[in-house]
């Protein structure tokens, strides 16, 4: 009787088969049967009845409804896309070279990472706790906010009146502080995905490169970007979802409150399928042009 062997890339195959099997067994018993429903009140019209609901198949009239008649949804659709484009940049390009900084020796190395890491776990507590009470009361929200701020508003706002600063420039200034604290606390998980990268890089290109006479500047053009490249679209795809799927992101506020006080049940599924839709198409579009640019190696 011959023996069956498997390759290793097979074996390396079904290895990654086994390791997203759960994903796709948990996707198929709890995530599956709400889609599919999720489609069909998209397409209809529903009712709510004092015994539960009733639908009426209505075609696309909810996605006319959302992109024509709405006041809000498509304005909002196009600012959250250009918010996005803006974060994204920012937010990869900060936790790059944070992960560059990190990943130097230098004394007190792993102080400073705890230090760095720690806000961006203790926020990210205050965020899931504030979730897991469904969606408190939005007063309880901006007193958080404002425990956890890096500057008080209050207190920029006195110092900004204090230089005299024009009041038409002092809006655009508290947002440009915002910006900033809202950068450092989405790009953890973006450093450590660098810093695990950067790490991977073998020490022997560093030197074959200093023997060779290679500058810093070269080395980072030359060996550490083409190394790591692949982690940039790794986090620019996570960035875009992370930052489409956050629950402080306006768009998903008003399909959530669109589904309880505004067009009912069949257009805010509408929206989420428009809005899901917007997101397959950027992440294709990204994936698409940066693909391209991406250094490959074994």
């Amino acid at each position: 009787m011959r023996r069956f062997r498997l390759t290793l890339r097979q074996r390396d195959n079904l290895y990654g088969y086994i390791f997203i099997l759960p994903f796709i067994i948990g996707f198929l018993l709890f995530v599956l049967a709400p889609v599919i429903q999720s489609i069909i009140l998209s397409v209809t019209e529903v009712t709510v009845t004092a015994t539960g609901f009733t639908t009426k198949y209505i075609g696309f009239q909810n996605y006319y409804f959302a992109l024509r008649v709405h006041a809000d949804f498509l304005r909002q659709l196009i600012e959250v896309i250009g918010i996005m484009l803006l974060n994204v940049f920012w937010i990869i390009v900060f936790s790059f070279f944070a992960a560059l900084l990190l990943n130097q020796k230098f004394a007190g190395r792993l102080i400073f990472r705890i230090i760095f890491f720690l806000p961006v776990v203790m926020a990210s507590g205050v965020i899931l706790q504030l979730e897991i009470q469904d969606y408190m009361m939005a007063i309880i929200g901006e007193q958080v906010v404002q425990n956890y701020a890096i500057i008080d508003p209050q207190v920029m706002a006195a110092f900004l009146m204090r230089m005299q600063v024009p009041e038409q420039f002092m809006e655009y200034i508290a947002m440009a502080v915002d910006g900033i604290s809202s950068i450092i606390n989405a790009s953890g998980i973006q450093i450590l995905i660098f810093l695990a990268g950067l790490q991977s890089i073998s020490p022997s290109l560093y030197e074959a490169s200093e023997v060779e006479g290679a500058t810093g500047w070269e080395n980072f053009w030359l060996i550490t970007l083409p190394m790591v490249s692949p982690l940039i679209l790794t986090n620019i795809i996570y960035t875009i979802i992370d930052f489409f799927i956050s629950t402080s992101n306006s768009l998903i506020q008003l399909i959530r409150n669109t589904t309880t006080q505004g067009a009912g049940y069949g257009v805010s599924a509408a929206m989420s399928w428009i809005y899901f839709g917007a997101i397959c198409v950027i992440l294709g579009i990204v994936y698409l042009i940066f693909n391209r640019l991406v250094f490959y190696h074994d």
